[in-house]
Formats: C-alpha cells, structure tokens, sequence
C-alpha cells in the first residue's frame, strides 16, 4: 500500500507488530530507528528539514516513514553542502507540526533507535513541545553508547560512516536520513549479535548493557544468562564453592546484573566479583519468601560480604531500666531480660525518635550516672540542664522525690507495653499548640515523634502476637504463607508448596536444605530477623490510615 504526499511517502512492506511490555525479548520488540536532518545543532533554535524512521521487528523491515521538512527558516550554506537538502527542496514541503501527528502513529509501541539519540530525540522533543505534544515516552536504545562498549577497541571512533564502514553494513551514511536509517539498522543488529556473548537477549539487558559492558569483570555477565526473571534468592560462590554473598530480589537476573553496572560504586562489590566463580539462584514463588530464605543463610552461614551491616545488626531496643533504684531510658542492641523492652526497631534513629517522644512530655531522667539501691547525691552535685528547663527530674542531684518518680515510671511502663494513650495525648496537645501558634516545624517534629512510638508499638503487637500464636494461615495476592510462632513453615502457591523440604535445589547448593529448615531450638532471639519479616508482611496488609 502506497500512501502519497507531494514529499511524504510511507511504504508498508508488513504488517507492523506492536510492542508488549509482557514480551521483551529481543526478537519480539518493534524497533524505529530514527534519523534527522536538521539547520543546526541547537534544538532551541533549529529546525527538522527530513526525518527518515524504518521500523524492524525480529531482524527484517516491517515499515518506513521518510518525508522532507520545510522547517519555516534558511538553511545555511554548510548544511546544504553536508546533506544536499536546499530551501528550494523543501519550500513545497509540509511544516512540522503537519507531520508529527503521524510520525507519534508511527513510532506508538515502538523502541526508539538512533546513533547518538540524544541528538534526535532532543530535536522531535522540542517540536513536540512546541506544538502542544507530550514528549516521546518510547524506550531509547542509543547505537553510539552500544559500539562504545561492544566495539570500540576494534575502530578509530563510534560516526556512523566509519563503523558501517569497517564492519562492511550494506548501507552507507551520506547524511541523508533514511539511508543513514538503513545504516543504524544494519549496525543495530550487528551490535544485538555481537552482544549475545554478554547474555543479552531482552530488551531490558540491551538498554542495560552500556554501563554494564565496561565493567571490568564484564566477562562473568554469561553466568547471569539462566538465572529467573522472577522472584528467589541469588548466592555468589567462590571457586572452592563457598557462598560469598547472598540477597533477594524480586527479579533475580535483572538485579545480578546490575552488579556490573558502571554505575554500581560500593567497594566491595569489585572486590566481591572478583572472587565469584559462579551464581546460583533459589527460586521462590515471592518475594516474602525469598527474603526469609536470604535471612535464614546469612544467619547460618554469615557470608564475608553481606553478614556486615544486615538488618540485624541495625535492630535497636529501647529498655526502660527497671533494675535500677531511679530507672531510665536507654537504647541497646539487644533486649534484656531486665526491665521493659521494646523493640526491635529497625534503626537508631528510629529508637531515639522513640525515648525523645516519651522524654518530651514525661520528666523522667535523662542522666547517665548509675545509682544503686542506696545512692546518695553528693552535697555539690549540679541540677543537670534539662532539670533546669523544667523537663526531666534529676534525682542523681538529690533535687528528686521518690514516690513522685514512681509515678512517672509508671507511666513509661504503661507506654512500653502498649498502653500509650495518655502519652500520645500529651504530645497532641503539645502538637496541637505549636500548630496553634504558627510554629509548624515544631509541630511537625512532634508529629513524626508520635508516629515513631506508634509504629515502635504497633509492632512489637505484631510480633508478639504471632510469637504466641501457634500454626495459622496468611494469604495475600493468591499466595499463603503458613506460619508458626512467627517462623514461616512454607508458602502454598498455585496448589504448589515451597519450603526447605521441597525446594528443588540445585546440587551445588543440596547443602542448604538444613540450612534453610528452622530447627525447633532455635530460640526467638534466632529468629527476631524472620519474625519482624512476617511482621511487616502482616503490616502491609492492615487498611491505610485516611
């Protein structure tokens, strides 16, 4: 079918297939690729004389569009001589803004290609603007940044015409767009072939590829070619087969690779590629599952890069020490059976948003020194500053009485242990006259207090309700997750159950069957990690605060 225009021609040598985000692999994508010719190299200032787009689709031309541009201002002499395209060419032409309604029909569901995209898409992009169009929302695939990483010791430089040429493509650039188009696409499927030895075989990968390629341990990207796009936990194994790191992810492959990114600037990531020599994957069916597997082998077997600063190392506690004739509050890495605990919350910052909230409307001491069941204050002992404000006692001053004291420990142990109406309610007051008074910082910071102690609270009932709780069933999104005592004994899916016992595993990895099964002695202070997981699935789950 031929579609005529006095300079705009449009030849359908298919049918055009469009673009699914369900199917991404390489030979299932519509690529445009896309060339400009232009008066300059401002897009501010410059206009389109000839765009020229073919579309590809498994490695043949389903389409083209090529039309002359009159783009409303001179053409100056050097782009006449570089392109051949002349005012006179193009005087009879159509405007752009004829034109962009059906080059948006042509490029809808497509991937964008150009050698040196940003040039072109820059150009289409401020005429779209210009126009009252949104900007083109394709995904880009940009040649130049593709033969920079796959070819680029193998040629003087990344033009076009000089890598058409030393490849031998069977079309030429001339700075003409639609030959220039046939030209990128010749390249465009030698570099899809060329990038193959990197495993790439989706669309994902190949956008990915040009921070990934110039990784220096970029030859290790094939052992990433069959590991799943969905959820499960990936393992780094070194040469004697030891695990050297573990983590979790809801698409595995895709977050393996991007360890090679250029863009990846943690130290011990290089360090950790170095030594892999290869990558397993234990596939679950979510990512629940997966982060409970993750955490029970770094809690077994402690990999040397990732046992370092995991979540559980960052729990912290809040303990109002009741042991102590004058308690307070203090923060620990660890709970204690002495005094009331609460936590594990997951930073410090968190568990010290937690004692300010309590200590900002409760005088409880904020003194460190340690007094005995018999502490005397010393006759010149100073009134500590917050005494002195008004907010806290100071009793290791003498300043202190004991039976008022015990009243103010009792509302922190109150508190602690889930009742926190009356505290809550002091600090909205507080909040509430700060708002009052147009001091809306202040307010806000009581705010965020509030919610920290409400969280802090809210689960650690969650915790325990599922540490008290004997064998139940959770299901969310088509998925249940059988739990015991907050230990998940295995997740029902599609009438399939994954658990330690029925994982297919690799034999490589046969050995972390026991590792992943949860012995009946473990006591809950083992397990805290995979608790406060459930825990957060069950959060996640309650109805959203209005």
């Amino acid at each position: 079918m031929q579609v005529k225009h006095p300079s705009f021609t449009v030849a359908h040598v298919k049918k055009a297939w469009s673009f699914t985000a369900e199917s991404t692999l390489l030979s299932q994508v519509t690529f445009c690729v896309v060339d400009l010719e232009t008066t300059g190299t401002s897009s501010a200032v410059g206009g389109i004389t000839e765009i020229g787009a073919v579309k590809y689709r498994g490695g043949e031309e389903v389409s083209r569009f090529n039309t002359l541009i009159n783009p409303g201002q001179p053409i100056p002499a050097h782009i006449v001589m570089l392109t051949g395209i002349s005012s006179s060419m193009v005087a009879d032409a159509p405007p752009i803004e004829d034109v962009l309604e059906m080059f948006l029909d042509f490029v809808q569901g497509t991937v964008l290609v150009a050698h040196n995209a940003r040039f072109d898409v820059g150009f289409l992009n401020a005429a779209l603007e210009r126009h009252g169009y949104e900007p083109l929302s394709n995904a880009v695939v940009d040649t130049v940044t593709l033969a920079r990483r796959l070819v680029r010791s193998e040629v003087p430089n990344c033009k076009l015409s000089t890598l058409a040429a030393h490849f031998n493509l069977p079309h030429q650039p001339i700075h003409r767009a639609m030959d220039d188009v046939l030209a990128t696409g010749d390249l465009l499927h030698y570099l899809i072939e060329r990038a193959a030895a990197f495993g790439v075989f989706d669309l994902d990968d190949l956008v990915a590829l040009p921070s990934l390629s110039a990784h220096p341990e970029s030859q290790k990207l094939k052992m990433t070619e069959d590991l799943p796009r969905g959820p499960g936990v990936y393992l780094f194994l070194d040469l004697a087969g030891e695990v050297l790191y573990v983590g979790k992810a809801t698409n595995v492959r895709t977050r393996v690779r991007s360890y090679f990114s250029t863009s990846e600037t943690r130290k011990k990531v290089g360090s950790l590629l170095k030594l892999v020599h290869s990558i397993q994957c234990i596939e679950t069916p979510d990512a629940v599952t997966a982060e409970v597997f993750e955490l029970r082998i770094i809690r077994r077997l402690r990999p040397r890069y990732n046992y370092v600063g995991t979540r559980s190392e960052k729990y912290c506690f809040v303990r109002l020490s009741t042991d102590e004739e004058w308690p307070r509050l203090v923060i620990t890495k660890s709970p204690s059976a002495k005094g009331i605990t609460l936590g594990p919350m997951t930073t410090k910052g968190m568990a010290r948003d937690v004692v300010d909230a309590i200590e900002s409307v409760v005088p409880l001491r904020r003194c460190t020194v340690r007094m005995g069941r018999h502490y005397v204050a010393p006759t010149d002992a100073p009134v500590c500053s917050a005494a002195r404000l008004g907010l806290a006692e100071c009793p290791c001053s003498g300043s202190a009485d004991a039976g008022s004291y015990g009243a103010i420990v009792d509302t922190v142990a109150r508190t602690l242990q889930g009742d926190a109406q009356e505290v809550v309610d002091r600090l909205t007051e507080k909040m509430t006259e700060h708002s009052q008074n147009q001091r809306f910082e202040e307010a806000a910071f009581v705010r965020d207090r509030i919610d920290s102690l409400s969280t802090a609270l809210q689960r650690q009932a969650q915790a325990d309700a599922l540490r008290n709780r004997g064998l139940q069933d959770i299901t969310h999104e088509g998925i249940t997750y059988r739990i015991n005592q907050g230990v998940l004994v295995e997740t029902l899916s599609s009438g399939e159950v994954c658990s330690a016992e029925t994982l297919a595993l690799p034999p490589t990895l046969a050995r972390l069957r026991d590792v992943l099964h949860v012995p009946a002695d473990e006591t809950p202070t083992d397990v805290l990690d995979e608790v406060m997981c459930i825990a957060r699935l069950v959060e996640s789950l309650l109805p959203t605060k209005q």
